[in-house]
């Protein structure tokens, strides 16, 4: 189930991983000072859009939505987030690690068929 606490643990390793990911890839994106701020200022900027979007009353969130909006547009920014990620190991020449989480956010969504079903239908 979508919110079930293992599924929820899971979730929210990958998006701590996919925070991550996106800070590394902001530092190699340049070579003088400016690095630290593109490390920084990516996964921020990646985390309030993933805080503030929210669909209102969602069983695997707090259930508040500092900006509602639609199910489905939830789940695109979802699936943004977590491909821009996958995209972002794949430009740092890491291939297998970018199936290695492809493949988890897949398995997990998979295993969120009813948090998928329930946002599509709000």
């Amino acid at each position: 189930m979508g919110a079930h606490s293992a599924n929820l643990l899971v979730r929210f390793f990958l998006e701590l991983s996919a925070l991550l990911i996106m800070g590394c890839w902001g530092w190699h994106r340049r070579d003088d000072g400016f690095q630290i701020v593109l490390a920084l200022a990516i996964p921020l900027a990646a985390a309030v859009l993933w805080g503030t979007f929210a669909v209102p009353n969602d069983p695997s969130r707090s259930g508040s939505a500092p900006m509602p909006i639609p199910g489905v547009l939830r789940l695109a920014l979802e699936v943004g987030f977590f491909a821009f990620a996958a995209w972002a190991l794949y430009d740092l020449r890491f291939a297998r690690l970018t199936v290695t989480f492809g493949t988890a956010v897949v398995l997990h969504y998979l295993l969120s068929y009813d948090r998928i079903r329930w946002l599509v239908g709000q």
